[in-house]
């Protein structure tokens, strides 16, 4: 077996890079741009591991030719902020994550690779997702117990949710290359696998406030820095999903074991009701564990691409794969403390907070 993983310097890429070559005798290569910052040191963490590193961009179809052909192609490069375009250019997150498919789904067709594409679940409608009926308790917004709609109920969101209406430039080009997979897999006979992720995270993700708000909330009780509860009154009442990236990977995994009875299947993949908090939650559950607290500011002001709920309904993978998060919240978060704590001299200069004010 040979495996392509694109965005292979990332957080998701190198770590799903360095656990397949640590768990399989495959040739395992990861191809990555270098444009976010501390992706550059996962390139040691790579060679250790035993994975071939290319400098490349998907977005230039001869950077993926240079990598030779793959059995497999697991698509993890992406500009993953929902924030992207809002107020700026919206080419780079246009070429990236559409043009950028394009190209990979060009290199599957030619090499005959199967394909395992990481979506969002920003494919859904910020519309529908605020017209959810939240609740709002002493530190979060919750929907009814026993209530439900289409595609929600009290066990989170399901695949059948809307993604009619906006739903941000990085939501609109992630679910565009949704559908580009899904007639490649028609015309072409390409096996694809897309999971819509929630909120990831774990050691080695370069937290910032647009994405990785996780990592971002632990570093600043860590290393300092100030925190803002943002929108939705600045209650900070807003909840998401948190998946371990250890359990992403168990499920891609299996995925790859099971590639022909599981081709064309869309799975919601998160957190799910097992692990999920709201940002206040967060601050209280980072004190606890740190010993020290970082009081959040508040900005009332709503943006447009905030959503005040996300937690995933995992049934669907879980009937079709057997596959359930084993983290708990504090679980990963305890993972995240300690590997800011160990190392510290590495990170200081992306995560602390001089760094993120430069």
């Amino acid at each position: 077996m040979r495996v392509l993983v694109t965005g292979g310097a990332g957080f998701v890429g190198s770590s799903i890079a360095m656990m397949l070559r640590r768990d399989h005798q495959w040739t395992v290569v990861a191809l990555d741009s270098l444009r976010r910052r501390g992706s550059e040191l996962a390139l040691r963490r790579l060679a250790a591991a035993g994975v071939d590193f290319i400098h490349g961009d998907i977005r230039n179809p001869e950077d993926l030719e240079a990598a030779g052909g793959a059995d497999l192609i697991i698509e993890c490069s992406a500009e993953p902020s929902v924030s992207a375009g809002y107020g700026g250019d919206p080419r780079y997150v246009v070429n990236t994550n559409l043009i950028g498919t394009f190209n990979c789904l060009e290199y599957a067709r030619r090499h005959r690779s199967a394909t395992i594409f990481l979506s969002t679940s920003r494919v859904y409608s910020i519309d529908a997702l605020r017209a959810l009926p939240l609740v709002a308790t002493a530190s979060r917004f919750e929907l009814p117990a026993n209530s439900n709609g289409p595609g929600w109920s009290s066990h989170g969101l399901s695949e059948a949710f809307p993604t009619t209406g906006h739903r941000s430039l990085y939501g609109a080009t992630k679910l565009a290359s949704e559908l580009l997979i899904e007639e490649y897999g028609a015309m072409y006979g390409l096996p694809a696998i897309v999971n819509r992720c929630g909120v990831i995270t774990g050691p080695w993700q370069m937290g910032k406030v647009d994405q990785g708000f996780f990592v971002l909330w632990a570093a600043r009780h860590i290393y300092g820095g100030s925190l803002t509860y943002n929108g939705f009154e600045g209650a900070g009442f807003q909840v998401r999903d948190v998946l371990h990236i250890n359990d992403l990977y168990a499920l891609i995994s299996h995925q790859i074991r099971n590639l022909e009875t599981l081709a064309s299947r869309v799975f919601n993949v998160g957190g799910g009701p097992g692990s999920n908090i709201s940002l206040s939650e967060l601050t209280d559950m980072c004190e606890r564990l740190i010993g020290k607290r970082v009081e959040a500011g508040s900005n009332p002001t709503t943006r447009p691409e905030d959503i005040p709920y996300y937690v995933t309904d995992n049934s669907l993978v879980t009937s079709q794969t057997g596959w359930k998060p084993s983290y708990t919240i504090e679980r990963s978060l305890e993972d995240v403390i300690d590997w800011l704590d160990r190392n510290r001299e590495q990170l200081l200069p992306i995560l602390g907070h001089q760094a993120a004010a430069l």
